[in-house]
């Protein structure tokens, strides 16, 4: 156990974090400075006595994360970066939630060194914790598979703030019964159990044993009491960090520790009050607090030795831990040099040369591109070792199994279907979409591997938030859904996306991709994974499509031209119209193309698998694939609203309007007018 040292110094430290929690909030007028003010001493315990960390290199291999998933108190963490030397100066602090600072309101990840992850929507760091923990085990296995569970240079922890909020967020729930299933002993949440939310006392809403749940779990638990009688906290900070180290022995069960507090203690007046949660104090009380630590009563005025002392202290633990991991990690390269340059390639976020040649090339025919995308997947089992991913609950139907290799699980969990290996690389979400989401996005974000998850396009609903932040952090997180429209067929309107794929467009930053046959899904996975920072939906058919013939002379353009997001398919000299398809519509429009073809009506065939792709293209090229002057009928199964303004204002669409239903889905096709036939017809009313 490492020795536990406070003198009066991080005593001051800790009282600085407070008041500074206090003044930048009311400087801008808002914010959330009570939970900032009574976790200071728990967070500064964790930046400046647990973690290693290196406040020069924030991204240093042998550091260990930290998530705060409570992130609406971001002056939690700020205040600690700015005492450990990450770069925040005072003023960062002082501009806290104003334009173009580097202390927004939430923190952000790729924004302020030092954050992990983009925070914020409650519950979500829990699952960001969670996955980064599995990066850590799925890290050490792809790099150093021979070394001993805590002895490799990848090993390391993660710690997880969360408060009330997050716990009563499912996707917190989802998360953590699956952290306790997979056994990640290097997981360690610290549960803010203040009992105030923005509406007051949670009791109004919240009534359960938290830790008691954590125990059904199967995770490791503590409590402390900072509310317990004490005059000082030092004791209890003490008792903190004795359990974390006492803790760091089980290995096959993450931790899970409830801290009692009372929110914004010690303010003299305001403590325990939920108007502390999310608005100013108010200069009184910042006054009286400053009076009671002993602080002059001038915003932002604090000690520079207490600075100089937290950043020394951080710095010196920083060499201290690299000293020690240096050697090792040195010792390691010249063993795996393979392997090392496996890690370079990965961190300078380049992929395999020449990957692509593993790449499948399917003969003409007949396949879903949900089918294909699997075979597509295991050819690149090999070529790109770094590729992992699984599905919620849904590997046979969504295709995520890459085939011949184990899945990613404590061995003793072990099916007749799948088994398990510490090392394997699928991943067995359960049907935890949401936990599923923020796990693939840590696992991105820690930036050592490449993933990917699966689940039914219209349960895209349960997990929206998770492409949205993946986007928002510029992260290449790859989200697998399958059963993209009404050809789902008998399973009906309930799981059959209309609204989907359009709002997913809407999305900033995001690359929505539907594939036109199985050619096309292989050269999509090969462009999202040439992607590095923007994720990519992955848009895939349950029903059999046309796999065309792409070879010199037939007519059918190759299919690398997905990766410019939409291309001419099949060609006509002095075209009248452009027909576009996507996914298992563009089939439609080739059939409606040799229909208008024997009216005497030259149609051009446009496969537009990605918007977001074709758009970035410069404007000659678009021009070239969409002429301005000629008229586009565009086909998909799912709303019509969004592509005039997508493809020019002579644009008209084919899709359905309405929700689905019951049948097979050649009915609901014809049913709904989503046919070859309608079209023509549309073509041929526009050429007229």
């Amino acid at each position: 156990m490492t020795d536990f040292t406070w003198t009066d110094l991080d005593a001051k430290a800790v009282d600085t974090a407070r008041v500074l929690a206090a003044d930048a909030v009311q400087k801008v007028g808002n914010g959330h400075p009570g939970t900032a003010i009574s976790l200071a001493p728990i967070a500064y315990l964790l930046y400046q006595k647990v973690m290693n960390g290196d406040p020069s290199d924030d991204r240093w291999l042998g550091r260990d994360r930290f998530v705060l998933s409570a992130g609406h108190s971001s002056m939690t963490q700020y205040a600690q970066l700015f005492l450990a030397g990450y770069g925040l100066e005072m003023a960062d602090l002082q501009a806290l939630r104003t334009w173009g600072s580097l202390t927004p309101g939430h923190p952000e990840f790729g924004w302020t060194k030092g954050v992990e992850c983009t925070t914020g929507p409650l519950g979500a760091g829990v699952a960001n914790a969670v996955g980064f923990a599995m990066s850590a085990r799925r890290s050490r296995e792809l790099f150093d598979p021979s070394a001993e569970p805590g002895t490799s240079v990848f090993d390391h922890y993660v710690y997880a703030i969360a408060g009330d909020g997050c716990m009563q967020e499912g996707v917190a729930s989802e998360a953590s019964s699956l952290a306790a299933t997979q056994n990640l002993g290097n997981l360690f949440l610290i549960y803010d159990d203040n009992r105030i939310s923005i509406e007051g006392d949670t009791k109004i809403a919240f009534s359960e044993d938290v830790q008691a749940r954590y125990d059904a779990y199967g995770w490791d638990t503590y409590h402390v009491d900072f509310t317990n009688g004490f005059t000082t906290y030092e004791e209890k900070v003490a008792e903190l960090f004795a359990i974390i180290e006492k803790a760091k022995a089980i290995t096959d069960k993450p931790h899970f520790i409830k801290v009692t507090t009372i929110i914004g203690w010690p303010l003299p007046n305001k403590q325990g009050d939920h108007s502390v949660h999310g608005s100013a104090l108010g200069t009184a009380e910042i006054s009286a607090l400053k009076a009671a630590l002993g602080f002059e009563d001038v915003p932002f005025a604090i000690d520079d030795d207490v600075v100089a002392y937290t950043r020394k202290n951080a710095a010196d633990r920083a060499a201290a831990a690299k000293a020690e991991w240096e050697p090792r990690y040195q010792a390691w390269r010249a063993a795996e040099p393979e392997r090392a340059a496996m890690l370079d390639r990965i961190l300078a976020k380049k992929m395999p040369e020449g990957f692509e040649a593993a790449l499948p090339v399917f003969e003409p025919g007949s396949m879903a591109t949900r089918a294909a995308s699997g075979k597509v997947l295991t050819a690149l089992a090999t070529a790109v070792p770094e590729l992992w991913g699984g599905s919620a609950d849904l590997a046979g139907s969504n295709n995520t199994t890459m085939a011949g290799v184990k899945s990613f699980l404590p061995a003793e969990r072990s099916s007749h279907d799948f088994t398990g290996a510490v090392g394997g690389r699928t991943l067995h979400f359960g049907i935890r979409e949401h936990a599923m989401g923020n796990i693939l996005n840590a696992i991105t974000m820690d930036g050592l591997s490449r993933v990917y998850g699966g689940t039914f396009l219209v349960f895209s609903d349960y997990m929206r938030t998770t492409p949205r932040l993946a986007a928002l952090s510029h992260v290449p997180t790859t989200f697998v859904w399958t059963h993209d429209s009404i050809g789902v067929g008998e399973d009906g309107p309930t799981h059959q996306p209309i609204e989907h794929v359009m709002s997913l467009r809407l999305m900033p930053n995001l690359d929505v991709v539907r594939p036109g046959d199985a050619n096309e899904t292989a050269q999509a996975w090969a462009q999202i994974l040439r992607t590095t920072n923007r994720p990519a939906a992955l848009i895939l058919s349950r029903q059999n499509m046309t796999t065309y013939d792409r070879s010199e002379g037939s007519g059918f353009a190759p299919a690398e031209g997905v990766a410019k997001g939409g291309y001419v398919l099949k060609d006509v000299a002095d075209p009248q119209v452009v027909l576009v398809g996507t996914g298992s519509e563009l089939e439609l429009a080739v059939k409606a193309a040799e229909q208008l073809a024997a009216d005497g009506i030259a149609a051009r065939v446009v496969s537009m698998p990605c918007v977001e792709w074709f758009k970035a293209q410069d404007a000659a090229y678009q021009a070239e694939v969409l002429p301005a002057d000629l008229p586009k009928v565009v086909v998909e199964a799912g709303v019509t609203v969004g592509w005039k303004d997508l493809l020019g204002a002579n644009t008209e669409a084919i899709g359905v309007d309405h929700f689905g239903a019951s049948a097979a889905a050649g009915i609901l096709y014809k049913e709904f007018g989503v046919t070859a036939e309608a079209v023509a017809e549309k073509a041929r009313a526009l050429v007229k």
